[in-house]
């Protein structure tokens, strides 16, 4: 079964204090915001390289496209932000949003479906 691979790209606010970004990422890691079904893994991640260096950005890996859609809806049909589960909508509003340049439903990112052998 093909694995569903998201990268959320995170766009800091100038006047945003990296230490205190990083903290509360843990933070919200501990707390099990980011226990959600079907997500097998995630990482957090800082560019050291390229068009996004310095950046921040987060990995999710989900166990397969159903669960996936089970929490985002599909392609075509993506939920709403007020269907997503209770402990994202504390991420978003909570973790992300003080921290990033825009609201964080509105970040950059792309879902990508695994392949190959």
């Amino acid at each position: 079964m093909a694995r569903i691979i998201s990268v959320h790209e995170y766009l800091l606010r100038p006047e945003s204090n990296e230490a205190e970004f990083r903290q509360a990422l843990l933070a919200a890691q501990r707390r099990g915001l980011l226990r959600l079904p079907g997500l097998v893994e995630h990482h957090f991640l800082q560019g050291i390289k390229g068009a996004g260096r310095g950046q921040y950005a987060a990995l999710w890996i989900y166990e397969s496209r159903e669960a996936w859609e089970r929490l985002w809806g599909s392609p075509d049909q993506p939920r709403q932000r007020e269907e997503y589960p209770e402990n994202w909508k504390i991420w978003e509003e909570e973790v992300l949003a003080p921290f990033l340049q825009q609201d964080p439903d509105q970040i950059r990112f792309t879902a990508y479906e695994e392949w190959g052998g």
